[in-house]
């Protein structure tokens, strides 16, 4: 069971290169304070129902990857990277999202929604503003 979170809702800040999220972060805010990229790695999905969301407070430099712990867990989902309503639909291989800081978004007040629904399962929502020529943040990247 998630631990209480802080008052402000905000569980943990994200300042370095690599970070795993646990069961302590589960129910409350992420918030990515790195620029130059960060990859996030989620626990095993299990079906806990534990839901984990995630936001940037800098534009992204480098990519912000946000990914499944092994290639046995998946995404579905979708992603609108640009107030237009451009929306990009996970494939049944997904396990890894990228946001760029441009065409697949990352920009500062990026959000990425992730609920453990079933075992290796991962349902996820990603919102955030793109530039460019937007292209899907979804990828199966994890071996």
């Amino acid at each position: 069971m998630p631990s209480q979170y802080m008052a402000n809702g905000v569980v943990r800040t994200i300042t370095a290169a690599t970070a795993t999220l646990t069961d302590f972060e589960a129910g409350g805010l992420v918030v990515v304070n790195r620029a130059a990229g960060c990859t996030i790695t989620l626990p095993d999905a299990t079906g806990s129902g534990y839901r984990y969301l995630v936001t940037t407070i800098a534009d992204q430099t480098g990519d912000l990857v946000i990914q499944a712990p092994d290639a046995s867990n998946v995404m579905q989902g979708v992603a609108m990277t640009d107030m237009t309503g451009v929306v990009f639909a996970t494939a049944d291989t997904t396990d890894t999202i990228t946001l760029n800081g441009t065409t697949s978004g990352g920009l500062k007040g990026a959000r990425v929604e992730l609920i453990d629904v079933a075992a290796d399962t991962w349902h996820v929502f990603v919102v955030s503003e793109a530039s460019g020529t937007e292209i899907t943040p979804f990828s199966a990247a994890v071996s």
